[in-house]
């Protein structure tokens, strides 16, 4: 009886135990389900993806899981263009932690790079992006390691791009093709992405015969390989539509304009629907489409001033976390230190770093208006002097060299004058005006000035109104939709879309600017 009473508590222990494993290994299972799935998700459906990640974060205790939970609520965000929550997300993960794999650890420095980059926080996001670099060195196993250093050299080509350093750029695309030669051909994605950059570019090389060529490699990659991820194909389709309007192909930028609009639109990103429909109102003006113009325009401006406030709320975030961050760093070595000298110290760096970054926020933000101010006024001058270097074009219009030296005295005259100040000012008019032809006057305001008609007219009237705004203090205080009116534009919408387009900003941000300096200044003399 005793030896059968043993036998069956031996069973119910062995039977209670691989219950147990079972139950065990069945939760463990789950949780790797819902972090593959929002993985997956990230840039086809953020919004799962956030709702997945979060639930998740809710049920696990585990630190290395949290951290990658963390990682996907930071690069779900991100793709929806909501760099505050990304940032919110990524740098609640410390590197630091020991319990954290470093495969993840790179990711985080990788998305911290990435967040810090698009926020123009340069200095700081080549820190991340040196730091992913050391971590990556770390690694011993080849294919593993492949893959990771091609992720960093992307943003490393991505923070180059972003400098408009596009020739460095270049160069760094041509070394990843010879480093990575093999794993690109194993990994059609990855190539995509380079290829895309590549374009990118020589798009902003002004290369747009090969910025082309690479774009349509781009797209052989979409749709054998079904590429999910909305983001990269509104990515992709803006940058098409974007070249294709710098060729003046109206209806194939149109069309792809609107396919990148349709997946911005899912994803929600008002970054990209910002981009996208500015370039769709440029187009419709081009065309002189204008109740269209109209539309985009307006969204255009409600969505730039929208991303404006999300960038500097951002900003503000990313520096508290960072301070956060160096906050934690001075409380892990507070042991070697005595307490109320960390707290001195810790107070001194954080006002230098609060004072040495407003100073040069405010240094920056001057530098850029002497700089715009110092090319306005003197690229008349240089067009008088030098001759830019024209690329030989097929089917240039011959024209004879008197009548094209008497055009280029008309052309001085012309803007020495204010005729161009007339809200009816077109190519046809001033070539009337000047008794020529429009494909004369065009072709050689192209091959003296480099630019078409409409810039060429665009850039007289802001070197108009910035001269006023510079050296009469009462039009700083004139409404935009005076100035406009003042600069020869129908509307107060096209005035800032032009004003934006050329100059980098908006013409209160200019504004702004002028005033900041004149305080400055003032200051200065008392």
């Amino acid at each position: 009886m005793n030896q059968s009473l043993t036998y069956f508590k031996k069973r119910f222990i062995k039977a209670f135990f691989c219950m147990l494993l079972f139950c065990v290994s069945s939760v463990f299972s789950q949780e790797n389900d819902l972090l593959n799935k929002a993985q997956e998700l990230i840039y086809s459906n953020p919004d799962e993806a956030i709702k997945i990640a979060e639930h998740a974060l809710k049920n696990t205790v585990h630190i290395s899981d949290k951290a990658q939970l963390n990682v996907i609520l930071g690069k779900s965000y991100f793709t929806k263009g909501s760099y505050n929550k990304a940032a919110n997300a990524i740098f609640k993960v410390h590197n630091s932690s020991p319990n954290i794999d470093s495969l993840v650890k790179i990711d985080i420095s990788l998305e911290k790079a990435k967040i810090l980059r698009v926020l123009y926080l340069d200095k700081q996001s080549q820190q991340h992006l040196n730091e992913a670099k050391k971590l990556v060195s770390h690694i011993s196993e080849k294919s593993t390691k492949d893959s990771i250093q091609y992720l960093v050299a992307l943003e490393d080509i991505n923070f180059k791009l972003n400098l408009r350093q596009s020739q460095e750029a270049l160069s760094a695309i041509q070394q990843e093709l010879n480093n990575f030669k093999s794993f690109l051909n194993s990994h059609k994605p990855e190539h995509q992405k380079l290829l895309l950059l590549t374009a990118i570019a020589y798009k902003q090389l002004e290369r747009y015969d090969l910025a082309e060529k690479y774009i349509d490699e781009t797209l052989k990659f979409i749709h054998p390989m079904q590429i999910n991820s909305l983001n990269e194909k509104a990515i992709i389709y803006k940058e098409i539509g974007e070249l294709y309007l710098q060729e003046k192909k109206f209806n194939e930028s149109e069309e792809s304009l609107f396919i990148a609009l349709r997946f911005a639109e899912i994803i929600q990103n008002p970054v990209l629907l910002m981009e996208i429909n500015r370039a769709i109102a440029i187009n419709y003006i081009a065309t002189n489409q204008q109740s269209k113009h109209r539309v985009y325009n307006d969204e255009f401006l409600v969505l730039n001033n929208k991303v404006e406030l999300m960038e500097q709320d951002a900003i503000n975030t990313v520096f508290n976390l960072i301070n956060s961050e160096d906050n934690q760093a001075v409380i892990l070595k507070e042991n070697t230190y005595k307490k109320y000298q960390n707290f001195l110290v810790f107070g001194l760096v954080i006002l230098f770093i609060i004072s040495v970054f407003m100073w040069q926020k405010s240094q920056g933000k001057k530098r850029r208006l002497q700089e715009i101010i110092k090319y306005l006024e003197i690229s008349r001058n240089t067009f008088k002097k030098t001759k830019p270097k024209t690329k030989p074009r097929a089917n240039r219009i011959v024209i004879p060299a008197e009548t094209e030296k008497t055009i280029l005295q008309k052309l001085k005259r012309f803007e020495n004058s204010k005729i161009y100040l007339n809200k009816d000012m077109s190519l046809a008019l001033l070539a009337g005006h000047f008794e020529t032809n429009t494909k004369y006057l065009s072709e050689i305001i192209n091959k003296h000035y480099n630019d078409n008609f409409n810039t060429f007219i665009n850039k007289l009237r802001l070197n108009y109104i910035i001269n006023k705004l510079k050296n009469d203090p009462n039009y700083i205080n004139y409404k935009i939709s005076f100035l406009a009116e003042e600069s020869g534009y129908s509307s107060h919408s096209s005035f800032a879309t032009v004003f934006k387009s050329i100059i980098g900003m908006s013409p209160a941000t200019f504004i702004n600017l002028i005033k900041e300096e004149r305080e400055a200044n003032k200051k200065k003399e008392s």
